[in-house]
Formats: C-alpha cells, structure tokens, sequence
C-alpha cells in the first residue's frame, strides 16, 4: 500500500472506531437527562445536566495535561484506555448510583481530554497540508454517523412510550455498553504512518510524531522531560494571536454541541403537545441531526480540494443555519421546555408546535455544527502542525469549558435564553475565524511567491 493510501486509510480506521464508541456515548448524552427524571428510586439524586457540566468542567482543565500523557503513552493506548473509561460511564445507567455516577463523571472528563487531543494528534500525522481539510471532512462524517445508529434504535425502542422503565432502560444500556467497548478495539488497527522524507521537520516537534512509542522520537529525553515540554508547549501556545482569536468560534462550538447533544432532545421529550411520542422523537432529532452532520462532513470533505476561497465560506453557512435553526426553535419549542419537569411542559410556543419543523431543526442543527467543527480541525491542523497535539488540546479546553458553563446554567435558564447567547457568541466567533483565515491564506500565498 502506499503511503498516502495507508495514512488515508488510518483516517478511515479513526473515523470508525469513534463512529461505533460514540454511537454509545452520543445515545448515552442524549437521553441520560430523560432516563433520570423517570428513575423512581429514593437512593439515586443525580442530574443530568449536573452530570454533563462536571464532564466538560474536568475535560477543560484536564486537557492542560493531555499532551503529556500523549507523549508518555502514544496516542494510540491514549485512545484506547479512553476509551474504556467511556464504556464504564455507559454501564453506570445501567443501575444508577449517585457517587457511582458523578465519580465517572469526573474520569470521563480527564478521558476525553485524553481522547480529543490524541485524535487530533492522529489525524494531523496521517495528513498533509493539501490534505488535512479533506481528511476532518472524512474523519467527521463517518463519526457521525454514531448519531444516526444509536438515536434509530432509541427511537425504534421508545416510540410511543410516556414513561421509560427500568427494564428499558436496563436493555439499552447493556447494548450501549457493549457497542462502546467494540469501538475501542478498532484503534488498535491504526497502522504506523510511513516517515516524512525531510527528516528535519520532524525533529523541530516536541511530540512524537507516529503512534509507537514516544521515545523512539526524542531518545535523549526522559519522559518526564517530554511530558513537561508538551505542557509548557500548551501553555505557549494559548497565549499566541491565533490562539486568541479562534478561542471565541472554539467556545461556540462548545455552546452549540451542550445544546444539540443533551438540551434540544431533553426539550422534544418535554413538549407535551407533541403527544405521547414525545419521547421517541429524541431518537429520531439525533438521527437528523447525524445526517446533518454527515453530510456536512462528507461534502466539506470532497469539496476542499476544489475550494479555492478557503474556510471562511463554510463557516459563514454554518452560522447562517445555525441561525435560521435557532430561531424556528424560538417560534416552536416552550420557553421553559430545557426546565419542564418529567411530567412535561404546558406552557405554549409562540405557533403551534410542528414534530415536523422540530426535525427540520434537528437537521439544520448537525449542518451547522459540521460547517465549524470541519473547519476548525482543519484550520487546528493547517497552523500549527509541529504541535497538534498542544494546539487540539488548546481547542478542546477552551471548547470543553464553554460547554461545562452551558449544561450549568441549561438547569436554569429559560431556552430564549439559551439561544440568544449562541446567536451573540456565534457572531463573534464567525469573525475572528474570518480574521485567521484571511492571515493563513495570505501567508500561504506569501509562501507560494517565495517558492517561485
């Protein structure tokens, strides 16, 4: 096989092995607010929300550290062992504690610190320049795909159910469990991408640059040595122009995924006008909102080799859907549906509520959401290279922590609320992403004059 063969097919194997573990945790997120509020046990107090705010909370600040576990570990084990602690999070559900839950809680966020920053770190050594925007498009689409498969069997299982049961719930994540611990099996069969011919290149990155062990790269240092260099590389990088500018559209794409992954669904099943399959329309939301996300990817992917206006145009569509979305959920959805209790909620949207335009939403919603996060990974990998794995963990802190802030306060505020903030934050980070890609084109053009 050939080089580019073998890293696109690396790509490929990434992209399934997060397709198939997060068809169970996407599940697990999307209906874990729901599941709890009809658990009837005196010994169980968790919250699901709660328990979302304390994932991201842990994950912002456990990505300072990620790249040196990555250099110590490798990324591949790095995926592995995440991914495991993913799985135990899933069983949980499967007889709710409360310590049980939250203590998982706090391990999952440092796992997928762990997870997210050696994923980047992947996708960046098994592409190019040239290919890095066609690879996120590749690596995303399959990826989602997760939110296809798990939401059609949520939907399947629950439809025209008022209540969900132990035994239901039990079914689901026992199956959730086992999908999970398959996908991360898959990692294992990332191959080691061949090496770069400029050898010197290479050996300017503070981090190992294929998936063996990290001492074969920087063989004079210790590995205490190279975990400290990674942090402070993390730490350096934070505090560049870059950095800065594109922290805004990252913490809008924390904002949006709290909403559409956990807060949109729990909205659908509280919507009482909806009748009683209220329930089993937030599987079939998380299916579309997969299949925006799909498609998102997959034609951000093919396009990018033809796109000669760079990312700005995709992430100027993604805030115009997001928009458009944002607004019909005004118009649809009750104020105080993100709050309702078990029971649902009676208060009346602003026209009679639609399952059809709800959907349409849920659509528009994955759309949107592939337009910045395909960019972003891309954008990540383009500038900074030498350093993905301290540059994706930058992104995923600044990300993870604005999600952290929003499942906090989506216990308490009403949705108009909730969406105004992301219409205000998604604005300014349109333009600042505009502003680095406008300087990363014109260095790219200054590059290609002085190659002349």
């Amino acid at each position: 096989m050939s080089p580019e063969g073998k890293t696109l097919l690396n790509v490929v194997v990434l992209g399934l092995g997060f397709m198939v573990m997060f068809t169970a945790f996407s599940t697990c997120g999307n209906i874990e607010q729901t599941v709890i509020k009809s658990f009837n046990s005196t010994e169980f107090h968790g919250s699901g929300y709660t328990s979302l705010a304390i994932i991201y909370t842990v994950f912002s600040a456990s990505n300072l550290i990620a790249p040196s576990v990555i250099a110590v570990v490798g990324p591949q084990l790095s995926l592995f062992f995440s991914g495991i602690v993913y799985s135990a999070y899933i069983a949980v559900f499967i007889h709710p504690y409360t310590a049980s839950f939250y203590t998982l809680s706090v391990l999952v966020g440092i796992a997928a610190a762990v997870l997210w920053t050696a994923q980047g770190n992947l996708l960046t050594i098994n592409s190019k320049d040239s290919t890095i925007g066609r690879n996120s498009g590749i690596f995303w689409a399959l990826m989602q795909f997760s939110l296809f498969f798990g939401n059609l069997y949520i939907y399947l299982a629950w439809h025209s159910k008022s209540h969900i049961t132990d035994k239901d719930r039990q079914t689901v994540f026992i199956t959730l469990t086992v999908i999970s611990l398959v996908g991360n099996f898959l990692f294992f069969l990332i191959q080691r991408p061949d090496p770069e011919p400029a050898p010197s290149d290479a050996s300017e990155s503070l981090l190992p640059t294929d998936i063996s062990d990290s001492t074969d790269v920087v063989p004079s240092q210790s590995l205490c040595s190279q975990a400290l260099e990674a942090f402070k590389r993390s730490i350096q990088l934070a505090m560049t122009k870059e950095m800065l500018l594109l922290s805004i559209p990252f913490a809008y794409s924390g904002l949006e995924l709290t909403f559409y992954s956990g807060v949109y669904g729990t909205c659908l099943g509280a919507m009482t006008q909806f009748g009683e399959g209220a329930k089993g329309l937030i599987g079939l939301s998380g299916i579309l909102i997969g299949v925006g996300e799909i498609l998102g990817g997959g034609v951000f992917g093919i396009m990018d080799k033809c796109n000669r206006f760079g990312r700005n145009p995709v992430v100027f569509l993604g805030l115009i859907t997001h928009i458009v979305a944002f607004f019909l959920i005004f118009l649809n959805i009750a104020n105080d549906a993100p709050v309702a209790p078990e029971e649902g909620t009676q208060m009346q949207a602003f026209i009679q509520p639609s399952v059809a335009l709800a959907l349409i939403c849920s659509f528009l919603l994955g759309l949107g959401d592939s337009c910045f996060n395909t960019q972003l990974i891309s954008i990540v990998g383009f500038l900074f290279r030498d350093d993905s794995a301290p540059a994706f963990a930058v992104f995923k802190f600044v990300q993870s922590i604005t999600a952290a802030v929003a499942f906090f306060y989506s216990n308490y505020l009403l949705l108009q609320w909730q969406l105004l903030i992301m219409v205000l934050v998604g604005f300014l980070g349109t333009i600042t992403f505009f502003v680095v890609e406008w300087a990363a084109i014109s260095r790219r053009q200054d590059s290609d004059y002085d190659s002349i």
